[in-house]
């Protein structure tokens, strides 16, 4: 990775690193390390990163929030640390722009998976922490995680949009929702998929995805925004 790519991605997190060798190494993906022997990648520095974003996580909640009962706090952490929340912070630093990997993982279209941007993320946040201890970690993680803890003490965060969309239309009764695959483009490593959903055989929700379940669910969400169960 060059030094403008690090310097640009250093900017955008708001850090400044010593030691550029760990922002390096978490971002680097496996798939790098394998075409380009004798490279050191992310995914130790993930185990760390995990356990330092549930540290911080657990440690405000456990202080701000006296009222709730340890099953209540563990549900709240759970929307908080959770792979979608963490593509939700990828998203927001453009990181899968950064992430080396190789030809092949990238055009199967590994550079926008959600595992992988989520999984760098811990990554980030352990070379983070090796470089500028756990204060400033800390702080880091309370100011970008800030919109999703409030979202998740709100009640506001859906892991599931289509759990979510049955529950809401079954409360008054049997309704009959069906996910209609539309079609599918692109070459058999990086399929697309687009999917509508009908309720009563009414399209309310249209989305696109890497797979049949990522299409699914954005249908949901349409869905979901259509009826002013969520904001957009």
């Amino acid at each position: 990775m060059n030094k403008l790519k690090l310097k640009e991605f250093q900017s955008a997190l708001g850090v400044k690193f010593t030691n550029l060798s760990y922002l390096k190494k978490a971002l680097t993906h496996s798939s790098f390390a394998n075409q380009y022997k004798d490279t050191e990648y992310n995914e130790r520095l993930e185990f760390l990163g995990d356990s330092v974003l549930q540290l911080c996580i657990t440690e405000y909640l456990f202080k701000n929030y006296l009222d709730k009962a340890e099953g209540e706090l563990t549900k709240i952490r759970s929307l908080i640390v959770c792979e979608n929340s963490l593509f939700e912070i990828a998203k927001k630093l453009d990181l899968g722009n950064y992430i080396r990997m190789s030809k092949g993982e990238e055009l199967t279209g590994g550079r926008n998976r959600t595992s992988i941007q989520a999984d760098a993320v811990e990554a980030v946040l352990a070379a983070i922490y090796l470089d500028k201890g756990l204060e400033f970690t800390r702080e880091f993680i309370l100011n970008q995680f800030r919109e999703i803890i409030d979202k998740a003490i709100e009640n506001k965060i859906i892991l599931d949009f289509k759990t979510k969309l049955q529950e809401h239309l079954q409360k008054n009764g049997e309704v009959n929702i069906i996910y209609d695959l539309v079609k599918f483009e692109g070459p058999p490593h990086r399929r697309k998929f687009f999917t509508k959903v009908l309720i009563n055989n009414e399209c309310m929700g249209e989305g696109e995805g890497f797979s049949k379940k990522e299409a699914e669910q954005a249908s949901a969400k349409q869905a979901l925004e259509k009826m002013g169960v969520i904001n957009e």
